[in-house]
């Protein structure tokens, strides 16, 4: 075969170069089979997978930080209650409270906790099983820090404290109707605590923090809102004149067996309430044997009928009548008088008097006599314009209106009656401050139980002539001849008058049960104070006002002038006191 023919049958090599079945070419294909589907998953994936991912993070997220991530209250803190000289009444302490999670709570450890406490093993399991279902609940309140950290030191799963404040009242019963008190949730109950409950309570704040798994807080976060304290409260109280007043008023029921008592005193000035003092009473420190009956301010809730205290003011409408004076006669013979199918006696026969003896000696003919000759809306237009059946202005919690009659038409007796205190009832406050007229000249001011920067003007009521001409005969009252000689004191003239009336029952009035009472001012020619003493149900064989409350005030009133620095009005040689 020829050379030609050689190479004309030889098969040809490839050529890895060429254009069919370049490298670069299969690479490329290889990518492109391999990219497209996997660009198809991804896109997939991004649209279903990951978002449900991103969930499930978030989710156990929320979780992680539900079961550590706390908002914790800050408690406020409650203002503090002052008297007028700025002591201390009501403060708040600090205190911590354990609480259990009955569902994180071993069982195993419930004798630990329980000894900790002070509890028995029993009631505490007890308790604990109530709450089973709970995660939530408080085994001890308001305990003292120290008695809290000690438990918090056994760290005992599922136990935790929490801090809060509790009220502590120094002055203990002696101010207790007036200051009142708060409850284990730190809300006022009663008394100031109550009346101004939203201005001493402040509004709490709140801070984020980290608890561990046992509620042990691991990291502080920062206060969201911060606590706003409660605003303070000063009272017109005077501590000292109010421990006066307590201790002669309980020591004076305690004697003579009476079933309570009331004091109030204002300042003649002002209206302001410096003493209030109430027999029974209680701790507000500790309250676990309280009864409901020693919680009422009987000044401001009992009512009663004052009697015969009401006579000055039956005194103020015939003087206002332009008809009488001071040293106008009356024929008391023969001693009693009949109105009505009653029969009104004075305690002897007095014979022809003028007005100021019938003060003087109280006389139920004189002034029922007087009464029959006025018009008996004259009569309670007098005492309606000193306050009687209505608010003193106190704005104290609880507190009574009295009542003052207004028929259509007046029975003769009901005449009669009105002028002497019966058939109307007021509390110990409001006679006090209806009192405050003859030492104001005539003026009356609200009373207050807050103390007052700047005194209000007042209002005009009555006339000043009368209420001086009605001032000079409250003086002849604890003179020798009057009623009340044991409510004179040394160094300083007093004015009064006395009141002795039924105890009113469900059956009408009760012939052995009655309540004395005493409304005096001192010193006479300016007074300083007024105060009202009532006691209910004295012993019967000394139960007129000029026994049973007389004495009262004039313990009271000699310490409080004293107290209050001022100046003896008397000579020695005038200083008269009866024989107590």
């Amino acid at each position: 075969m020829s050379r030609k023919n050689a190479s004309a049958n030889k098969i040809p090599r490839l050529n890895p170069d060429g254009p069919v079945f370049s490298r670069a070419r299969a690479i490329f294909s290889a990518l492109i089979l391999v990219g497209l589907p996997a660009a198809l998953v991804w896109h997939l994936a991004h649209l279903q997978v990951i978002p449900n991912m991103e969930k499930g993070f978030a989710f156990l997220q929320e979780q992680g930080e539900a079961r550590t991530l706390r908002e914790e209250v800050i408690q406020s803190y409650r203002g503090v209650i002052t008297d007028r000289n700025g002591e201390i009444l009501a403060v708040s302490t600090p205190v911590n409270s354990i609480v259990v999670n009955p569902q994180r709570f071993d069982l195993k450890n419930t004798g630990a906790l329980a000894k900790a406490l002070g509890m028995k093993t029993a009631e505490l399991a007890a308790k604990i099983g109530r709450f089973s279902d709970k995660q939530f609940m408080y085994v001890a309140r308001n305990l003292p820090p120290q008695d809290a950290k000690n438990i918090m030191a056994l760290k005992l799963d599922g136990v935790s404290s929490e801090q809060g404040f509790q009220r502590f009242y120094p002055a203990g019963e002696v101010a207790a109707h007036v200051v009142g008190f708060t409850d284990i949730d730190d809300r006022g109950r009663e008394g100031i605590e109550l009346a101004l409950d939203e201005w001493l309570s402040g509004t709490p704040g709140s801070r984020r923090v980290v608890k561990d798994l046992k509620g042990n807080v691991v990291k502080d976060l920062g206060v969201l809102r911060a606590a706003a304290s409660g605003k303070d409260v000063q009272l017109s109280l005077d501590l000292r004149l109010q421990y006066l007043a307590y201790r002669e008023l309980k020591n004076a029921v305690a004697v003579q067996g009476a079933a309570s008592g009331s004091i109030v005193m204002l300042d003649a000035h002002t209206g302001e309430i410096l003493a209030m003092a109430n027999q029974p009473s209680y701790n507000p420190n500790n309250r676990t044997q309280i009864q409901p009956a020693q919680l009422r301010n009987r000044a401001i809730t009992d009512v009663i009928e004052p009697g015969s205290t009401m006579k000055p003011f039956s005194i103020v409408a015939a003087l206002e009548s332009h008809r009488y004076t001071p040293g106008t006669k009356i024929d008391t013979n023969p001693g009693y008088w009949r109105v009505g199918g009653k029969t009104y006696s004075d305690f002897k026969n007095y014979g022809v008097i003028d007005l100021t003896t019938a003060i003087q000696k109280s006389s139920q003919v004189a002034i029922s006599k007087l009464a029959m000759d006025l018009p008996p809306d004259d009569l309670r237009d007098v005492f309606y314009r000193v306050g009687v059946g209505q608010p003193s202005g106190t704005g104290f919690p609880g507190e009574a209106l009295g009542k003052l009659p207004n028929p259509r038409r007046w029975h003769p007796t009901e005449r009669a009656a009105l002028a002497f205190g019966h058939g109307l009832s007021v509390t110990a406050l409001q006679l006090a401050h209806a009192y405050t007229v003859f030492a104001t000249g005539g003026i009356l001011r609200p009373s207050s139980i807050l103390k007052v920067e700047d005194p209000v003007d007042g209002t005009r009521v009555i006339e000043a002539e009368h209420a001086k001409q009605v001032m000079t005969m409250l003086k002849t009252v604890t003179q020798p001849g009057g009623t009340a000689t044991r409510a004179q004191i040394k160094a300083y003239p007093v004015a009064g008058k006395t009141g002795t009336a039924h105890k009113v029952g469900e059956g009408g009035y009760a012939d052995d049960k009655y309540v004395a009472l005493f409304a005096g001012l001192t010193p006479a020619d300016n007074p300083e104070i007024v105060m009202v003493v009532i006691i209910h149900e004295p012993p019967e064989e000394h139960y007129y006002g000029g026994e049973a409350a007389a004495p009262i005030f004039a313990k009271v009133a000699e310490g409080s002038l004293r107290l209050l620095q001022v100046p003896p009005s008397l000579a020695p040689a005038h200083q008269n006191v009866a024989v107590r």
